[in-house]
């Protein structure tokens, strides 16, 4: 079985997927030592760990380093995180989608939100041509890649979430996405309702108020993200532990 296989197999099975997000090479071997079966890089992560902030303002270059340096050192499937696509041409995110399946990675997230100063949403039209013209473009040149599209009606906080959230999932469907990926739903009838409006596997992510695993594979949910939040918390370990370090003025804390 190929690794992208069984990445797609992993989405149809009778447990959610539960994906470790990963930023670096050694986070990326510890999810495959701790027993996880796949693993997806976290923009957001990855850019702070660059010095910048989310949002593509690092270069595709740059993310495809690191990619390239992860997928070096696992055996486990690689999903790649590449925010609006770094092009705004279809072809150009193509292109940049073909890299990554060159290094081995077999799915990408690809969100329908772009980041000027402010995070806004892109005309449904707009995107589910882009996502329409990728997927041919994967198709003419035999690229397997898990195209996984996120929707951001809920993590931009807008009015009427659900309904905008169902009309994208509806267009991104037909426009070929193999998977719909909502971050910010945590309420469990907004979460089965998704799961009812469409045919393809449903990917929620970490947030405070989300529900346990066991609730999520009740409602049917097949992935489940940690986004940026295994980063977060280990940010906030390292500042305790300087602090310690500094106040005490020994390294006992860190034994």
């Amino acid at each position: 079985m190929t690794t992208y296989k069984k990445f797609c197999d992993l989405h149809h099975q009778q447990t959610p997927l539960i994906l470790g997000n990963v930023w670096d090479v050694n986070g990326a071997k510890t999810f495959e030592a701790q027993g996880f079966d796949a693993v997806g890089t976290s923009s957001a992560a990855i850019a702070h760990m660059l010095g910048y902030h989310d949002g593509e303002e690092m270069s595709f270059s740059e993310l495809e380093y690191i990619v390239k340096r992860i997928i070096a050192n696992i055996s486990i499937p690689l999903s790649v995180d590449i925010e609006g696509g770094y092009g705004r041409k279809a072809s150009e995110i193509a292109d940049n989608i073909k890299q990554l399946s060159d290094l081995g990675v077999v799915g990408i997230n690809i969100e329908d939100s772009l980041v000027n100063k402010d995070r806004k949403l892109r005309p449904i039209d707009d995107f589910s041509g882009s996502i329409s013209e990728i997927k041919s473009y994967n198709e003419k040149y035999n690229i397997n890649i898990f195209v996984n599209v996120r929707t951001d009606p809920f993590l931009l906080g807008i009015a009427n979430p659900l309904e905008e959230s169902l009309k994208r999932i509806s267009a991104f469907e037909q426009a070929g996405a193999d998977g719909i990926f909502i971050p910010g739903v945590t309420n469990q009838d907004e979460i089965k309702a998704v799961i009812s409006a469409s045919n393809l596997p449903v990917n929620v992510m970490c947030m405070p108020e989300l529900p346990s695993f066991q609730i999520l594979s009740d409602l049917g949910v097949k992935r489940i993200s940690m986004g940026n939040f295994i980063h977060n918390s280990l940010m906030n370990d390292l500042e305790i532990k300087i602090s310690k370090v500094k106040a005490e003025q020994s390294f006992d804390c860190l034994f």
